[in-house]
């Protein structure tokens, strides 16, 4: 396949403030609908091609052989866009407002045999492309593949060469958009010799027709029959039974330790009523129960930084996604503008940098610690280093695959500042606040200067076990598995 260059974007070249301010005004929650008088020109942006049951695996539509204009022209695509592996450019379909095309031609090609083995492979492996008309995504199958009988074995492979459109509108606005290959017969690909050249006449159709819907988000859901699978088969005996066995552990565990509790306390009670008629073994006595380890309860971990950069960051995923949620349940991301909860992400995640900071650098210094500095570098770290270097091993495969999910050179210098910008002086300024508002830490009771030596334990209480059993009950059976 060619590889073609990356578009480029508007938000690859703007500074992460002028982002920030444009995010303000132009949101994701803007519903982006075009206004169209009869006979205007209409764009039809040809996206990614990728296979049907891996959608996270795309390309881009004119890396296959397939009609493309001789200069390319790609469109301006916002940041979300981008890191949802959009790469749209414009195509050679002339659709107008409110104007029908019978079997219009498209172009002409003539197609090696490899041109041709590239496009078996494709619809072999289920390829489906995605054109967008003004921010509405039409999904089709790049081509037509059939398998019959086992003694004799037929394998047929054919290609769409005509589409037709149909598209929706109610006054001056597109509200749905479609595309069908119902009535159309696929181009044959079998029996090709490997010096013929393939001649191929690729056409298109297109038909208006007038809704009563208003708004692209009042049509019912299923009615534009979702190429990919939307609904969820819940199953409802797993999660019943997941539910049941937690409660029952949990109930198992309360009851364990109230026994123990109440048993301590009544040892406690026998004791004080032991030292109150005068027993010359009261000092004797040591410690038991719970008494045993009330003096190291309260011990400052000897990783205080590590705890409280986790601390911190756990603040600022929990602020992240409490933010999120919100703005969906408000209705603020529109469901037919690409990458509009990225961009929202990117921009929360930024300006949540400073509640990690707080919260880390605020009980950093209520347990004693002094190296605040490094507890703030370390904060500001602990997630974005290891997911950066995770992300380049697999933003390197797909940039060595010609794949569209890999983000360009600028995209990934935009992301870079935004975090050098926003997000670390942000966690250094919440860092700052927390250190000064941070109080001494009030323990409830004394802790003693030597720790408790902690026996040996056996193999079956190791911190390996515990995890392995306590981690394999929650996911012992799927909850949700895709509607085929």
């Amino acid at each position: 396949m060619t590889v073609l260059g990356y578009p480029r974007s508007w938000s690859c070249h703007c500074l992460p403030v002028l982002i920030l301010l444009l995010g303000i005004g132009h949101g994701p929650w803007v519903e982006g609908v075009t206004h169209y008088k009869p006979g205007d020109p209409v764009i039809l942006y040809v996206n990614k091609v990728g296979p049907y049951h891996n959608p996270q695996e795309t390309y881009h539509y004119y890396q296959l052989p397939v009609c493309c204009p001789e200069k390319i022209r790609h469109k301006s695509l916002s940041l979300g866009e981008v890191l949802d592996g959009d790469r749209m450019a414009e195509s050679l379909y002339e659709i107008r407002f409110r104007e029908n095309v019978e079997k219009r031609i498209l172009c002409h090609m003539q197609l090696s045999s490899a041109q041709v083995e590239q496009l078996r492979q494709a619809i072999e492996e289920l390829y489906y492309f995605e054109f967008v008309v003004d921010d509405l995504p039409i999904r089709g199958f790049v081509g037509y593949m059939e398998e019959s009988g086992f003694l004799p074995h037929s394998h047929k492979i054919g290609l769409w060469t005509h589409l037709d459109f149909h598209l929706e509108f109610h006054g001056d606005r597109i509200i749905f958009a479609n595309v069908s290959v119902r009535d159309v017969k696929p181009h044959s690909l079998d029996g090709l010799r490997s010096d013929e050249l393939l001649g191929l006449t690729h056409t298109y159709s297109v038909r208006w027709s007038e809704t009563s819907v208003e708004h692209r988000s009042d049509r019912r859901r299923g009615d534009d029959g979702g190429f990919f699978p939307r609904t969820l088969e819940i199953h409802w005996l797993s999660i019943i039974n997941s539910m049941v066995l937690v409660f029952l552990l949990v109930g198992f565990v309360a009851v364990i330790l109230m026994r123990v509790l109440r048993n301590d306390l009544a040892r406690y009670n026998l004791d004080e009523e032991t030292s109150s008629g005068g027993s010359s073994d009261d000092f004797d006595q040591g410690d038991n129960g719970w008494k045993i380890i009330h003096t190291d309860v309260f011990r400052f971990p000897p990783y205080r930084g590590l705890l409280c950069a986790v601390l911190g960051v756990g603040a600022q995923f929990l602020a992240l996604g409490t933010g999120i949620i919100v703005m969906a349940l408000l209705g603020m991301f529109n469901v037919h503008r690409h990458g509009a909860i990225n961009s929202a992400a990117i921009l929360l995640y930024a300006l949540t940098c400073c509640i990690s900071g707080y919260v880390s650098s605020h009980f950093y210094r209520q347990i004693g610690g002094e190296r605040w500095v490094w507890n703030i570098i370390l904060t500001s770290s602990l997630f974005s280093v290891p997911f950066f270097l995770t992300w380049s091993v697999v933003n390197s495969v797909h940039w060595a695959n010609g794949s569209t999910q890999a983000l360009p050179a600028t995209t990934i210098l935009l992301l870079l500042t935004v975090w050098l910008l926003v997000g670390f002086p942000l966690t250094v300024i919440g860092g700052i606040f927390g250190k000064n508002n941070a109080s001494p830490f009030d323990a409830p009771c004394r802790t003693k200067n030597i720790a408790r030596e902690i026996p040996p334990q056996p193999w079956y209480k190791s911190t390996v076990i515990h995890m392995t059993v306590g981690g394999f009950l929650p996911f012992r059976y799927p909850h949700f598995v895709p509607w085929p």
